[in-house]
């Protein structure tokens, strides 16, 4: 009885570890999946009643299709989502504060030239938890020198990625 158990725990363990593998796939493997049961006659595109079975792309396929031929390659999908991904970048940029006196000018209420932490949090609430960071000289307040250094720091790690 027991060389039996032996056979069938290594076949489960095999099983489970088949199923971790495929819980961990990549979503560009699931993406490609996703895309190769859509292209129903396989034909590497997908037209526009192939790509309703993928909702995100059904609502975009007539922005998607560029070349307007009624079918979407995946050069075009790629193309499509690296320009939204620009989208989205340059909307974060252009909402970033560009320098100290930008930030002066958002959250500084009463004008003295320095930031408590109550206007740092409501003039920039989205950099709220970084305030101790920022306030180098434990004061509670940023004055311009600190401003200036944080936000220096923060393009010297964009420019490192």
């Amino acid at each position: 009885m027991k060389s039996a158990s032996l056979p069938l725990a290594l076949l489960a363990a095999v099983a489970l570890s088949g199923a971790n593998a495929t819980k961990a796939a990549s979503p560009r493997v699931n993406q490609f999946e996703a895309w190769r049961k859509a292209d129903a006659n396989g034909d590497g595109g997908l037209s526009r009643e192939e790509a309703r079975r993928l909702p995100r792309l059904a609502r975009q396929f007539d922005v998607i299709d560029r070349d307007s031929d009624g079918i979407i390659s995946g050069a075009e999908v790629r193309a499509w989502r690296g320009a939204a991904r620009g989208e989205k970048q340059a909307t974060a940029r252009a909402a970033a504060p560009k320098g100290v006196d930008e930030i002066l000018r958002i959250a500084d209420r009463n004008g003295d030239g320095a930031l408590s932490r109550a206007e740092f949090d409501q003039g920039l609430p989205r950099f709220a938890r970084r305030f101790d960071r920022i306030d180098t000289d434990g004061d509670g307040s940023l004055a311009r020198g600190e401003l200036g250094r944080w936000l220096e720091s923060l393009r010297g790690a964009r420019r490192s990625k």
